[in-house]
Formats: C-alpha cells, structure tokens, sequence
C-alpha cells in the first residue's frame, strides 16, 4: 500500500498535478471543436467587412459566437463600438440587430436581414437623433 501511495504521489509530481484537470475537462467540447463550430456556423457567412453604397458606413464582423453575438465594429469613417450587435435565426431567415450608442449615434439602430440570393444586408436604419427611419442595404466589399 504504501508503494502504491509512493507511486502516485510521484505520477502526480511529474505530471504537476495536471492529471485531474485534463480528466474534467474531456467532458466540455473545447471552443475550436466541431462541436462546437457547427454550433455557430450559421451565422459564419456574415463574417467580413459591409458597406453602405449610399455613404460608405461600413459595419466590420470579425466574429459570432454560437449564441448570435458579434464581434463587430462601425466605421463612420472612424471606428465606434456597437453597444448591441446580435445575431439570430428566425425559422431559415438570419437577423441582426446592431445598436449604436457613442459618437453621438445615441440609440440608433440597424435591423437587418442578410439576403443570400445577393449577398447583402437589407433593412432599415432609425436615426434615433432625427427619429427617422431609412430603408438601407449593406453590401459585401
């Protein structure tokens, strides 16, 4: 018995204590699996960079994350931050909502719907400062 403890003790030393960890961690899907992947990628195709012809706004998503969270970025020309960007699917049709609240954008909003037979976001733009909505599109650039 106490050879065995000898023993263990000894594995544990050489492995640092690791052996546990790795053991509780086999139960959890790591992020880059495909267990993973193929959770989010419905929402892969809208990765990339989205220009509105009509005055070159531009909306950068450089990530989505399995539950519809962006990673996105507004560029008017300089970047601001969106305070929401989400993602969702609606039976076979993708949303995005996008709101923005700094650089005096004060709670505008896009909601869009990507449009896979062109390749683009179509929706509308409310100017919360105006209060005025606009019809708008956004293409791949």
């Amino acid at each position: 018995m106490r050879c065995k403890l000898l023993v263990t003790a000894a594995v544990v030393a050489v492995l640092g204590g690791v052996a546990p960890v790795v053991h509780a961690q086999a139960a959890t899907p790591a992020r880059g699996s495909a267990a993973a992947a193929g959770a989010s990628s419905v929402f892969d195709i809208l990765q990339g960079r989205w220009v509105r012809p009509d005055g070159g706004y531009t909306v950068a998503i450089r990530g989505v994350a399995a539950d519809g969270q962006l990673d996105a970025m507004y560029f008017n020309p300089t970047g601001l931050p969106f305070a929401k960007a989400q993602a969702a699917l609606d039976g076979k049709i993708i949303r995005v909502s996008l709101e923005l609240r700094a650089g005096g954008y004060n709670g505008s909003t896009y909601e869009l719907t990507y449009d896979p037979a062109s390749d683009q976001l179509k929706g509308t733009y409310y100017q919360a400062v105006a209060k005025q909505h606009y019809e708008i599109f956004f293409v791949r650039k």
